[in-house]
C-alpha cells in the first residue's frame, strides 16, 4: 500500500471514531485471544495456546482461539452496563480464500445501540455514510466520475430477502420451504446440490449463486427480513418467519450485517446447543462452547434488569476502504495483504 492510501486509512478511522464519539457510543478495546467462542457453523476459527511457564504449579497450557468477531466480549459489556458500544478491531476467519473479498486476517467496526432494533441500526448506518461521503479530504479527485462516490450514497435501495427470491430466482421462498421443493428449484435454476442437502444450505446455494451476482450496484443495497431457518441470534419478526436482520451490499459486496439482538436467554441458550452440536460434528477447527453464556441475558446486577434491546452490525473495514478508494480488491487497501 502506498503512503496516501495510508493517510486515507487512517482518516477514515479517525472520521468512524469521531462519529460515534459525538454520539456518545463508548469505544472498547476487547481481548483479540478467547477461550471459549459462540459456535457459528458458517465460519472456521484459528487455534493458539497458552503456553504455561515451564515448572510451574499454578498455571496449565490452556487452548484460545482468535475471535472472528467481538461480539462474545461487547455483549457481556452491554449486559454489565447497559451503554452503546463501538469498536474497531482485528478479527481472523479461517478456511476462506485469499483474494478479491477476503483476508483471513480483517478489521471490523462493530456497534451496538442500545433502545434500538434493525432499522434504527439502518438510519444510524446511512448517516455514517453521509458523515464519511461529506469529508471533503477523503479521496479527493481520484476517479473520474463527477461524482464518484454515487454508488455509496444513501438513501439505500431495501429489498427483502423474500422479494429477492421472488424477483431474481422466480419462485416464493417460503412457499418452496413449506412444499419442500427446494432443491427442486435449486435445479431449476441450474444448479446441482449433492441429494439430501438440508433446507438451510440449500438456500445459501441458491443466494449465493443467484441472488448475491443479481442485485444491483448503482446503489447501496439493503437484503433485510432474513428467513428464520437460517440459524442467527436476531429477533424474530411477528408470525415468526423471519427474523430482524439485514446484510447491506455496495457494489455486490457484502459490507455489512445487522440485528436486532436476541435477548431472551432461553432462545440464546437454545441456539448455542443447536449450533455446538453441528459444529462439534463438522468443524474443521473445533472450539470451546461456554455453556453458561445464555446467563449473561439473564436479569443481573442490583437493579435485576434483563439484557437491554439493543441493535448490532458489524462492518468489514477493508472493504469499505476498498470501496471508498476505487480498488477492486482489499488487497490494494491492506497495508500487508497475506498471499
Amino acid at each position: 500500500m502506498d503512503l496516501e492510501l495510508l493517510w486515507d486509512r487512517a482518516r477514515i478511522f479517525r472520521q468512524i471514531r469521531a462519529f460515534f464519539d459525538k454520539r456518545r457510543y463508548l469505544e472498547v478495546d476487547t481481548p483479540l485471544l478467547a477461550p471459549d467462542l459462540i459456535p457459528e457453523t458458517c465460519l472456521e476459527v484459528f487455534e493458539t495456546s497458552y503456553l504455561a511457564p515451564r515448572g510451574s504449579k499454578s498455571r496449565k497450557n490452556q487452548p484460545y482461539w482468535l475471535i472472528p468477531s467481538p461480539e462474545i466480549w461487547m455483549k457481556k459489556l452491554i449486559a454489565d452496563h447497559r451503554v452503546s458500544l463501538y469498536q474497531i478491531c482485528k478479527c481472523f476467519r479461517n478456511g476462506e480464500s485469499l483474494g478479491r473479498f477476503h483476508s483471513p486476517e480483517f478489521t471490523m467496526l462493530e456497534y451496538y445501540t442500545m433502545d434500538a432494533d434493525y432499522e434504527d441500526s439502518l438510519e444510524i448506518t446511512e448517516a455514517l455514510f453521509e458523515a464519511l461521503l461529506g469529508d471533503s479530504e477523503l479521496f479527493p479527485g481520484k476517479l473520474p466520475e463527477a461524482d464518484p462516490f454515487r454508488e455509496l450514497r444513501p438513501p439505500f435501495t431495501r429489498i427483502t430477502v423474500e422479494e429477492a427470491f421472488s424477483r431474481w430466482a422466480g419462485f416464493d421462498l417460503y412457499d418452496a420451504v413449506r412444499r419442500g421443493t427446494l432443491e427442486k428449484e435449486a435445479r431449476k435454476l441450474g444448479l446441482d446440490p449433492p441429494p439430501d442437502l438440508e433446507e438451510g444450505a440449500l438456500y445459501d446455494l441458491i443466494f449465493i449463486h443467484r441472488l448475491e451476482p443479481a442485485l444491483p450496484r448503482d446503489r447501496p443495497v439493503i437484503l433485510l427480513d432474513y428467513p428464520a431457518f437460517v440459524p442467527c441470534l436476531a429477533k424474530k419478526k411477528a408470525g415468526g418467519k423471519a427474523v430482524e436482520r439485514w446484510e447491506l451490499y455496495v457494489r455486490g459486496i457484502e459490507l455489512a450485517n445487522c440485528y436486532s439482538e436476541e435477548g431472551e436467554s432461553e432462545e440464546v441458550r437454545r441456539y448455542f446447543e443447536r449450533e455446538r452440536e453441528l459444529k462439534d460434528r463438522n468443524a474443521l477447527i473445533p472450539h470451546k462452547v461456554d455453556g453458561e453464556y445464555w446467563k449473561t441475558f439473564l436479569p443481573r446486577g442490583e437493579t435485576g434488569k434483563p439484557f437491554p434491546p439493543c441493535s448490532g452490525v458489524a462492518m468489514g473495514l477493508d472493504r469499505l476502504i476498498m470501496a471508498l478508494a476505487g480498488k477492486s480488491t482489499i488487497n490494494g487497501v491492506l497495508p500487508f495483504p497475506m498471499e
